[in-house]
């Protein structure tokens, strides 16, 4: 039976709902977690309370969970992108998410909504100067300079963990490669581009042309480390895995209009592990 109107609202409770707010909140922290069949199996199994799994992918469905907000202006923040696969009439299709972290601060998925991205990254209070972190995808790098458009000053930087790792796969002579990993530590790319130089190995071309490529982005990563500027865009590949392990669940198939929705959920999960932020308003 539900509360009265007037006993609902001084609780904060939907008269017509049986479901309390601190309840509710246990809801979407198991299904931010699990799937939504498992989440009603530990429900009931926890908490001796049976919500069928339907009930719990509506109520998800009409939450709307406020995007988060970092409470501190971040000097640095990373792009990396996802996989889900989405429930077509064409069949199963992999289609890519998005996620931007805020070093040291919140991060957040979106979906096919770049607009929504973007004015997501608007709201943020951010540094004087901002460090933008990134593999080698151009994907990455469109989306960090879409971000940065009127931002007075901004370095890009490609992660020193990827550049190092795309040097060792160009083989060869171990020495060579460690002599030019200390040339690129050091910010001496132009050495490092010489030190492959009549080389015929398609391998050894192609590290030449990605250095090239990404010349700009290419600093004296020793002297960041040493200032303390990140090299590093491990903040947001983390991030990314921890994301996709809830999307990614086996066997999980997307409709696009609900994949938002828990990108939305699962982001809060992890930006507030302690307490999810939820409105509770139908």
């Amino acid at each position: 039976m539900g509360l009265p109107h007037h006993r609902g609202r001084e609780l904060g409770v939907d008269s017509k709902s049986p479901i309390s707010p601190a309840l509710e909140k246990c809801c979407l922290r198991m299904c931010a977690k699990t799937s939504y069949e498992q989440a009603s199996e530990d429900l009931e199994a926890i908490m001796g309370i049976k919500i069928s799994h339907s009930s719990l992918h509506r109520m998800v469905s009409r939450i709307e969970q406020p995007a988060s907000l970092a409470e501190h202006p971040s000097e640095a923040m990373s792009v990396d992108g996802g996989k889900v696969c989405l429930r077509t009439e064409q069949g199963s299709q992999w289609r890519d998410d998005k996620l931007i972290r805020l070093h040291g601060s919140v991060s957040e998925g979106f979906f096919q909504d770049p607009a929504g991205l973007q004015s997501w990254y608007a709201q943020q209070p951010r540094a004087r100067l901002i460090t933008c972190l990134g593999d080698g995808h151009d994907g990455v790098w469109n989306v960090m300079e879409q971000l940065t458009q009127g931002v007075p000053i901004c370095r890009q930087v490609l992660d020193w963990y990827h550049l190092k790792e795309n040097l060792y796969k160009v083989g060869g002579s171990l020495k060579r490669l460690e002599t030019v990993e200390s040339l690129l530590w050091h910010g001496w790319v132009e050495a490092a581009i010489a030190a492959f130089e009549g080389l015929n190995r398609l391998q050894a071309k192609r590290f030449q042309q990605y250095l090239r490529k990404h010349r700009h982005r290419l600093p004296d990563y020793r002297h960041y480390q040493r200032m303390g500027i990140p090299i590093g865009s491990g903040a947001v590949e983390s991030k990314i895995k921890q994301v996709s392990a809830r999307l990614k669940i086996s066997g999980a198939r997307w409709r696009p209009e609900n994949v938002p929705k828990m990108l939305r959920l699962r982001c809060a999960y992890l930006n507030r592990s302690s307490c999810l932020s939820i409105s509770t308003a139908a």
